[in-house]
């Protein structure tokens, strides 16, 4: 480890950086903020925001006046109408203040053509934007830029665009200004403004108590025919949570804005959400099934941000799960609703084994609620979201549907307008259910993935399961404590009838055992069903006994888990021993795809086989250190040895999932398309992609033409070149399209020449660096080819490294973020890992290298 590495490792470690700010450092802020009136002058190199703040002093913390700031020029300030002369520096002012009430006015200049960062007042193609989520308000004007100071806005605009919009509902305009007041107590990172030259998709919404709520999509000229999902997606979101959670809206409008430069999915900004076009543009022609469903999922999860994330937010960053796993949790809830519960299962555990299992398995594994931090922008991570989804999931199954509803009227009603904890959360639960939740917050508290240990017994009528529970040390929690683990478990006989329905399990200890009595034979158990907690289950069983599950378990889960363990098996034992696949798979594999009464969406993830990353994770779990290449080809392998298997099946089914009609994205037909793709997969190792060929020319949507596309791409015989061609003549003006254009290229390229590809693009004239999606789309995929990128010589790590150096002086959060392509490190080989540690160390070099950047490379090369 050079010099530099070493800094940087030592300065991002936990508890070791100067600036690190921690949880049980919290103090309340020395002053509270009755109001807040702000005008802007927007102007492109010189924009002005007047401040005028309702300032009181807060007797239980008393201490200096003090205001976040960064990149502020200071032109006035005034107390109470008399000028003042702050102490200004580069992260605020402080300031000699009355022991009372006062008025705070300052002026200040900014430059948002100039931030390319994306995070304060921007510019994105001529349109101003916000983003303040978590810290981007103290780039706007000086103030106490935390989310438990919490104010009413009002918010004057003059500019010379067309359209200018703010949080809350609109009061007064005129030719060149609009103002806007948002009645509702809010901290400044969901302060929100938008201008610029854009046109409304509009349509209307009567709540549950009749009021008329207008609704708005705003999008920029050329863009109106891609937003009715999005309305309609949203109508039915809050519709949801009317009807659900009892929460209707509280404002006169509600507006969504379409913006292209955007460093997260979207922001919950009160009354004006801002979104990545990405997660509202959509037309059957231009946008795939996953798009549609993702901004179906997107805008339900913002639009519920208003109650949890709003009305109630969280009271320190700390807590920002308290807002973000519970609201990801409702959204999971309501796609589940409005598509397949079964299906939404499946693929919320497919993205957190993917993402949130690799963070807790590396050197970036955190809790839930972290104890501390660098730069917040790091911790808007898988484990906040999607463990912190799992966890509330849990807490719902313990004390039930009845009880779940009880604390939740019970957290609207005892914490609105508050900033709320973790231990606020708790308590509501403990108090709505009796129920002891001390021990349920080591599920807040500690880091890593727990792994279960099953055994079982059978005598005499008694079925015993014997539970042992243990979680791996995670970066400064070497020990761990036993957690509240609910184990949803049901019993089978062995003719496949259901003699126990399921039971959760609670497991508190470190070990325990549950018995079942009264059973005239050895059952099979079911156990985890509905993956009922975030946690690795360890448990010898047989080829015959995972596809007796495949073809009897009633949990739809666990139905597919066998399967795709399965499958895992048979992988497994192709990497290390050559083996050829054995018949109980893809007997049991035709037997599930034969199965008319089974939804077409649930079949066709079946037939997916586990992807390369989830492989190296699996025989890095067993003791053996993954070959990428081993198992790209064992994965090509076995993918043609099932098509073989399959191919008096595949042809028909391919047939009859063909929809007859114009595209429509409802679940039922994207479930068909699904596995009609899953079926062409298959065929294109049958026919060298001449089936694909004939889809790529006659597909009327994205969904199928992207699809058949790939798979001619996959061929790797030069077929779709000339196909890959005519899309992008086709499409090189629409750049949502293109950016699935460069991830495609990649996604599909053969492991020697993925790096190469990626190069040559970022050469194309198409690839503008400074737009998130764009980088995104070529170097997520390319981290997200595991053998591409960990090609043996280190090529795609050195070419990744030189773009992130390059990115982080414009964009330090996107770059920071696509550090993790390095967490895995300590699951390869002693080459790779040196390789790795190179590239790291030449970013933790570079000059000037942010603050978010630095921690992201120091805790991967620390851990």
């Amino acid at each position: 480890m050079t010099e530099s590495v070493a800094q940087a490792a030592a300065q991002a470690a936990p508890g070791a950086a100067p600036g690190a700010v921690y949880l049980a450092d919290y103090r309340a802020p020395s002053h509270w903020v009755d109001e807040v009136h702000l005008t802007f002058r927007l102007a492109p190199g010189a924009t002005r925001v007047r401040a005028r703040i309702r300032f009181r002093p807060n007797p239980e913390a008393p201490g200096p006046f003090r205001l976040d700031g960064e990149g502020l020029t200071l032109i006035g300030a005034a107390i109470d109408g008399r000028p003042v002369s702050p102490d200004v520096d580069a992260r605020g002012l402080t300031c000699a203040v009355p022991d009372a009430p006062f008025t705070w006015e300052a002026e200040v200049e900014i430059a948002p053509e100039a931030n390319t960062a994306l995070e304060g007042l921007y510019m994105s193609k001529g349109m101003y934007c916000t983003q303040c989520e978590a810290e981007g308000f103290r780039k706007i004007t000086f103030y106490p830029d935390r989310p438990d100071v919490m104010a009413p806005f009002t918010v004057r605009i003059e500019a010379d665009t067309p359209v200018m919009l703010s949080n809350g509902d609109p009061v007064a305009q005129g030719a060149g200004w609009a103002e806007w007041h948002d009645p509702w107590p809010k901290p400044a990172y969901l302060f929100a403004l938008v201008a610029g030259d854009l046109v409304a998709v509009s349509d209307r919404f009567t709540t549950a108590s009749g009021r008329e709520v207008a609704l708005n999509v705003w999008v920029r000229p050329g863009d109106e025919g891609k937003c009715d999902y999005a309305l309609d997606a949203l109508k039915r979101s809050m519709r949801w949570d009317e009807e659900v959670y009892g929460r209707e809206y509280d404002l006169s409008v509600f507006n969504i804005v379409a913006v292209d430069d955007f460093n997260m999915g979207a922001m919950e900004n009160k009354g004006l959400n801002i979104f990545n076009s990405r997660y509202v543009l959509a037309s059957p022609q231009t946008a795939t099934d996953r798009d549609y469903e993702m901004i179906e999922g997107i805008i339900a999860h913002e639009y519920f941000h208003n109650w949890t994330g709003n009305r109630i937010t969280c009271r320190d960053w700390f807590q920002l799960c308290l807002k973000e796993g519970l609201t990801v949790f409702r959204d999971q809830q309501f796609t589940g609703e409005m598509r397949s519960h079964a299906v939404k299962r499946i693929d919320d555990v497919l993205l957190l084994r993917a993402r949130q299992f690799r963070e807790d398995n590396g050197p970036l594994a955190h809790p839930v609620r972290p104890e501390n931090y660098i730069e917040i922008n790091n911790f808007y991570t898988a484990t906040v979201y999607e463990k912190g989804a799992e966890v509330i999931g849990m807490l719902k199954r313990l004390v039930g549907d009845d009880g779940y509803r009880r604390a939740l009227d019970l957290y609207f009603a005892r914490h609105d307008g508050e900033a709320a904890t973790i231990e606020d959360w708790l308590t509501v639960f403990e108090d709505a259910t009796g129920r002891d939740l001390s021990q349920f917050k080591r599920w807040y508290a500690q880091a890593g993935t727990p792994r279960l240990e099953v055994s079982e017994e059978y005598r005499d009528g008694r079925f015993t399961l014997h539970l042992r529970q243990h979680t791996p040390p995670t970066p400064g929690q070497p020990e761990k404590h036993p957690q509240v683990i609910p184990v949803a478990v049901g019993l089978l006989n062995p003719n496949g009838d259901e003699v126990v329905p399921t039971t959760i399990l609670e497991m508190t200890e470190a070990e325990q055992s549950f018995t079942f009595e009264g059973l005239a034979a050895r059952p099979v158990p079911s156990i985890l069903r509905g993956f009922s907690a975030p946690v690795i289950l360890e448990r010898r069983t047989t080829p015959e006994e995972r596809a007796f599950l495949l073809a009897h378990d009633t949990d739809p889960f666990n139905k597919w888990e066998a399967g795709r363990q399965l499958a895992k098996d048979v992988l497994v034992d192709m990497v290390t021993r050559d083996a050829e696949p054995g018949g109980a798979y893809l007997d049991a594999l035709e037997r599930m795809l034969r199965d008319d009464t089974l939804d077409p969406a649930f079949r066709a993830l079946a037939l997916r086989l586990p992807g390369e990353d989830d492989m190296a994770q699996t025989l890095h779990d067993a003791g053996t250190t993954p070959d990428p290449d081993a198992i790209h080809a064992a994965r090509r392998r076995l993918e043609a040895r099932v098509a073989q298997h399959l191919r008096g099946v595949l042809p028909g089914l391919y047939e009859a999932m063909n929809l007859p009609g114009p595209y429509t994205p409802d679940a039922k037909a994207a479930g068909c398309r699904a596995l009609r793709q899953a079926a062409l997969t298959l065929i294109t190792r049958l026919d060298d992609g001449a089936t694909a060929a004939r889809q790529v020319a006659s597909a009327d949507n994205m969904t199928e033409e992207l699809g058949a596309l790939g798979c001619l791409l996959s061929v790797g015989n030069g077929a779709g070149g000339e196909a890959l061609s005519a899309f992008y003549r086709r499409w090189r003006h629409d750049r949502l399209v293109i950016d699935k254009w460069f991830s495609l290229q990649i996604a599909q390229a053969m492991p020697d020449r993925a790096a190469e590809i990626a190069r040559d693009l970022t050469r194309h004239p198409d690839f503008d660096w400074k737009n998130p999606n764009r980088f995104r789309a070529l170097f997520g995929a390319l981290a997200t080819h595991p053998a591409g990128f960990h090609r043996a010589d280190g090529a795609a790590y050195d070419l990744l490294a030189d773009w992130l150096i390059r990115l982080d002086p414009v964009n330090p959060q996107t770059t920071a973020r696509m550090t993790t392509a390095f967490e895995t490190i300590g699951r390869y080989d002693a080459d790779r890992q040196d390789l790795m540690r190179a590239a790291l160390g030449r970013i933790a070099a570079a000059p000037g290298l942010s603050r978010d950047t630095s921690e992201m490379v120091g805790r991967i090369l620390g851990g």
